[in-house]
């Protein structure tokens, strides 16, 4: 394989803006998360309409670059939304001046339930890894082709799992099971038709992105640890072909 290919596999030049793109979308959907919606009669968070943003980059940064970038992408998101949370907490048991404020609102709007943030830290240590992995072993098992239908599978299965473990954990018991079901029904489709909104951009990014940093890893050689923070590939696992 050619040097200059080789180069790039532990330097390449787009990655940080992916990771960081992935960081702050999980923050947006943390802080509109309070905020519900109601599109074409359908009422749900905000958060959820951009949380699928998540599984894309997360697909973007598999395909391209490899699983092990893919889970330091998910443990950033994990280490700056725990920042975000626990710096909102602090913020809202601080003093508030004597005069008049809007803090009252403002520390409600940043009041969380503990059963929520469990729930979400679940789903999101489930779910994340969950698409990653997905997407590397499904890229193996197709010799790199069929990439639309890798991206769209890996994030409905994800999806389903993200959306299944946050509701139950966070609304077991506060609603009927029929109402139960229904909201994870309608979390995990509006999940899969943003995800399918978005996917001919993601797929088309991805085989810029392949061109423009001369990289496809294939995850043949990687340990699927989740705790390990190992990112360096060697020549042999990149097998684009210009």
């Amino acid at each position: 394989m050619p040097s200059a290919i080789s180069s790039n596999i532990n330097q390449p030049k787009h990655l940080w803006f992916l990771m960081l793109s992935y960081v702050v979308v999980i923050l947006l959907a943390n802080w509109f998360d309070p905020r519900l919606v109601s599109i074409f009669h359908v009422t749900t968070d905000a958060g959820t309409l951009i949380f699928p943003l998540t599984f894309l980059l997360s697909d973007l940064i598999t395909e391209v670059y490899g699983y092990r970038q893919a889970r330091r992408a998910i443990w950033c998101g994990f280490l700056f939304n725990a920042l975000f949370m626990a710096y909102g907490q602090l913020i809202i048991h601080l003093p508030s001046p004597e005069y008049h404020t809007h803090n009252a609102a403002f520390d409600a709007l940043l009041g969380m339930d503990g059963r929520i943030i469990i729930a979400s830290t679940i789903s999101y240590f489930c779910s994340e890894p969950l698409n990653a992995l997905l997407m590397a072993k499904l890229k193996i098992k197709t010799a790199g082709r069929y990439m639309s239908l890798r991206f769209l599978l890996s994030t409905v299965i994800a999806a389903g799992a993200d959306s299944f473990i946050f509701g139950a954990l966070a609304f077991y018991a506060t609603m009927s099971h029929a109402n139960l079901l229904a909201l994870i029904l309608t979390m995990w489709l509006i999940k899969v038709i943003i995800e399918l909104l978005g996917l001919p951009l993601a797929v088309r990014l991805a085989k810029k992105l392949k061109a423009k940093e001369k990289l496809d890893i294939f995850d043949t050689q990687t340990q699927f640890n989740l705790l390990s923070l190992e990112a360096d590939y060697q020549p042999a696992d990149n097998q684009y072909d210009s």
